[in-house]
């Protein structure tokens, strides 16, 4: 799986993709909100984890997500 880490402007947040082998948006949701239904994507548990490499990666950087 791949993530990307996406600007907002203005009144619009900034905003997490995560996706698959393929490039196909997986999950789609604000950096500054808990993302829910870790366990359809195989990262229950990981949470602490998937919350600092949010907080570490560039904006509109694609990154194999590796936890």
């Amino acid at each position: 799986m791949y993530i990307i880490k996406v600007k907002g402007k203005a009144k619009i947040p900034d905003y997490i993709q995560i996706r698959d082998e393929n490039f196909v948006l997986v999950a789609y949701f604000r950096a500054d909100r808990p993302m829910k239904n870790l366990e359809k994507f195989g990262l229950e548990g990981k949470e602490e984890e998937l919350e600092a490499l949010i907080n570490q990666i560039p904006f509109g950087k694609l990154q194999k997500l590796e936890l």
